[in-house]
């Protein structure tokens, strides 16, 4: 009877100590999820009304974004990129509209020059806030002014308001602190 009781203490101990282990890894999960996706963990736990449940959402995001191809630009890359983007920005001051299309498609093209699949913007958002968590909200942002001026609904302050959202996001794809002319040595 006595071996029996001490069988029963160590599974009883043992299984205590599982709990506990599994607890921890569990907080340890969520604790890494929260510092990798900083508010767009927020975000997606707001949205789902459940931290399990975005915790299983993020965790999947970022599986799924391991088995992409993901890649840094090469300099001339992002060179080129940052001469279109500064093209860009220069026509803002007479054409807003236009210049919000083109930044739309400059950051699609970066998105795609690096790796990400482009098409449905909430796939492509979603993807992106796997490595970009805390600019994903500034191409959230910036997506819906532009839906906006299309449906003719967007203020020019609006449109600079998106142009600022757009360039955050752009510069982290094309890997720059700033997107700015290039300096021009004699």
């Amino acid at each position: 009877m006595g071996v029996w009781i001490g069988i029963v203490i160590v599974v009883a101990v043992l299984l205590v100590l599982a709990g506990a282990t599994w607890l921890s890894m569990q907080r340890q999960r969520n604790t890494q999820l929260r510092e990798n996706f900083g508010p767009e963990f927020e975000r997606v736990a707001g949205e789902t009304g459940d931290t399990r449940r975005a915790e299983a959402e993020l965790a999947q995001r970022a599986r799924r974004v391991e088995r992409l191809d993901i890649r840094p630009l090469s300099p001339q890359e992002s060179t080129q990129f940052a001469t279109e983007w500064r093209a860009t920005q220069a026509r803002f001051v007479d054409e807003p509209g236009p210049a919000i299309k083109d930044a739309d498609r400059l950051v699609a093209d970066a998105m795609m020059a690096r790796g990400y699949p482009v098409g449905d913007f909430e796939q492509q958002a979603e993807d992106v806030s796997v490595n970009h968590p805390r600019v994903v909200e500034n191409y959230r942002a910036a997506h819906a002014i532009a839906l906006r001026d299309e449906a003719g609904e967007a203020s020019t302050e609006d449109l600079r308001q998106a142009m600022v959202h757009y360039r955050a996001l752009f510069q982290e794809l094309i890997e720059t602190q700033e997107v700015a002319p290039t300096e021009v040595r004699r």
